[in-house]
């Protein structure tokens, strides 16, 4: 998968802000709809409803979302015999009931090592490290994963979340379309989206197409390297079919706009472009992308975005740099901070325009 070269004029620095804790939102809006919108298309932005969404579209634009279902992806176990607390979070599910998962304990578990899950309802064997320099790890399950991930995991709530997941997270860190089990963390931007919103798309004229990007616990991981250049991103599995494609030739056609609902339909969509054949038309197509969007990058698919608030030093905030600006971002962020919107997984909303 092709890497984009990183604009050498910003730094890390340049993707830091300060945000009052208060405005991490612990907890969903009261109904999905009523979240906040920043239309942040003009240099004014404007403080809007989720709800408003589909009056800021036009008949003939096409919104492609992200149908992936997040899994109860934390597991939490002590090592055998007799030993640790050990908290699982699976990054990806792999043939032959196995995990690729962090691992985190005391000490890193050792190849061959045994770990109970749930008070002895399952073990599982540590396998060992995914890769020499990896930080993730291979586990051996005794059954089908999906299947005891049902029965004894939990919601992977993002580590900015301070509560224990409960029923509310349960319903509402999961989109209202999610179809296809493997995410590890929500399409956050997507939340929002309720049966409402979608008849008031429909009346509008505003098409909608689904692909598949699985969605990793890295999304969370803060860039540390001082070059944007040395940051590694951690590899997800997409899918755009050809019913995403040929819903996208035909709203170009119309002259229609490619609106992509979050950050992880747009890797989607643009990983799958830059597979294909350079110049030529998005094709259908799957596969893995560690695709790192920062200024400088050129979008061949999305023309607008509709995106939650990032945080700081994330490859998410330089991904919506990228496509708005880096200056007009800051701005917007600024406002936003002002205006007390919410932000992270369960916040508020932006839109945003290619710039």
């Amino acid at each position: 998968m092709p890497t984009t070269p990183t604009t050498p004029a910003y730094t890390l620095t340049d993707f830091d802000f300060e945000l009052p804790p208060e405005l991490i939102a612990q907890h969903p809006a009261a109904e999905r709809s009523s979240a906040r919108l920043l239309d942040g298309r003009c240099a004014a932005p404007q403080d809007r409803l989720f709800r408003d969404l589909p009056t800021l579209l036009a008949p003939g634009d096409l919104l492609v979302l992200n149908d992936t279902r997040v899994i109860p992806a934390r597991l939490h176990g002590r090592k055998l015999p007799g030993g640790g607390a050990v908290e699982i979070l699976v990054e990806r599910v792999l043939e032959g009931h196995q995990l690729l998962a962090h691992v985190r304990a005391s000490k890193p578990p050792r190849p061959g090592s045994r770990i109970a899950i749930a008070e002895q309802a399952f073990e599982l064997e540590v396998l060992g490290r995914a890769g020499p320099e990896d930080s993730l790890f291979r586990l051996q399950l005794p059954s089908e994963p999906l299947a005891l991930l049902a029965a004894h995991g939990h919601v992977p709530l993002p580590p900015y979340i301070h509560h224990a997941d409960g029923a509310e997270d349960q319903a509402r860190y999961q989109t209202v379309f999610a179809q296809r089990p493997g995410a590890v963390a929500a399409p956050t931007a997507s939340l929002h989206f309720d049966a409402a919103v979608f008849d008031a798309l429909a009346a509008r004229g505003v098409a909608t197409a689904k692909i598949t990007l699985h969605v990793g616990a890295g999304t969370f991981q803060p860039v540390r390297a001082a070059s944007l250049a040395e940051h590694k991103m951690h590899s997800e599995w997409y899918e755009v079919g050809q019913a995403a494609v040929e819903a996208i030739e035909l709203a170009r056609k119309r002259g229609g706009r490619i609106v992509a609902a979050g950050t992880t339909s747009l890797r989607a969509l643009e990983s799958a472009a830059l597979d294909g054949q350079p110049g030529g038309p998005l094709r259908a197509g799957s596969g893995e992308t560690r695709l790192f969007i920062t200024p400088g990058f050129k979008f061949r698919v999305v023309d607008r975005l509709l995106t939650n608030f990032h945080l700081p030093r994330s490859t998410l905030l330089m991904l919506v740099s990228a496509l708005a600006g880096h200056d007009h971002v800051r701005a917007l962020y600024r406002h936003a901070i002002a205006a007390r919107y919410r932000f992270f997984s369960y916040g508020d909303a932006m839109l945003l325009d290619r710039a």
